[in-house]
């Protein structure tokens, strides 16, 4: 098992080149990354380098369209988080790797039920840490409080968690310690820090499922 960034943003979505971004990998302990829309994938300077697709959709109907083109050339599929009702959709299909972007989501739109579901799909939450990373005040607060609910439910409902910069430049990487300092603030223990950081491995296991939302 590799520790890996679950998502982050290479040229020309961000300002680093996917190279550039693997060779700052490896020096920080990462063994793989999911890029979005990566242009190649496979082993670059001996990090793991899969290709991910972040959809968003104010539909089902729309996800449902978007992933079935995804599943032809993405690795991982990852899905926008909605409200409440829209989140418990994704999570019960099959396709999606990963629901992101729970923190810039309305309150309470993750629940018992949507966590239950997750659980029993074996579809992963990501924790982004770029707000964590970026905001001060009033949306770190907000962001903080989300994962901490999120991590709450995770350890009553056991589904799978991953782990993301979102970076966009090289220096929103983060390393292994200064992830596990992070998610320390939130109450995130370091067994389950590096749990997290294997999870994207386990999530493509041909047992495993096969979406990212």
């Amino acid at each position: 098992m590799g520790c890996t960034d679950a998502c982050v943003f290479p040229y020309p979505q961000g300002d680093t080149s996917l190279r550039r971004f693997t060779l700052e990998a490896r020096r920080l302990g990462l063994n793989a990354l999911v890029c979005i829309d990566a242009e190649e994938r496979g082993h670059i300077h001996d990090v793991l380098v899969r290709r991910g697709v972040v959809i968003e959709g104010e539909s089902m109907q729309e996800v449902v369209a978007q992933v079935k083109k995804a599943q032809r050339t993405a690795d991982l599929i990852l899905v926008k988080a909605g409200d409440a009702a829209f989140n418990r959709a994704v999570l019960t299909y099959r396709g999606v790797h990963i629901l992101r972007g729970l923190h810039r989501a309305p309150k309470r739109v993750f629940d018992q039920v949507s966590a239950k579901n997750a659980a029993d799909k074996g579809v992963a939450i990501d924790i982004d840490l770029s707000p964590l990373i970026h905001l001060r005040g009033a949306g770190r607060q907000k962001s903080l409080q989300c994962y901490r609910d999120v991590l709450q439910l995770h350890r009553k409902y056991r589904f799978p968690l991953t782990i993301s910069s979102g970076a966009q430049t090289l220096l929103d990487l983060r390393s292994v310690r200064e992830i596990t300092h992070l998610c320390a603030v939130f109450g995130m223990e370091p067994h389950e820090v590096e749990d997290a950081l294997e999870t994207v491995d386990r999530l493509l296991e041909p047992s495993g499922p096969v979406e990212v939302i």
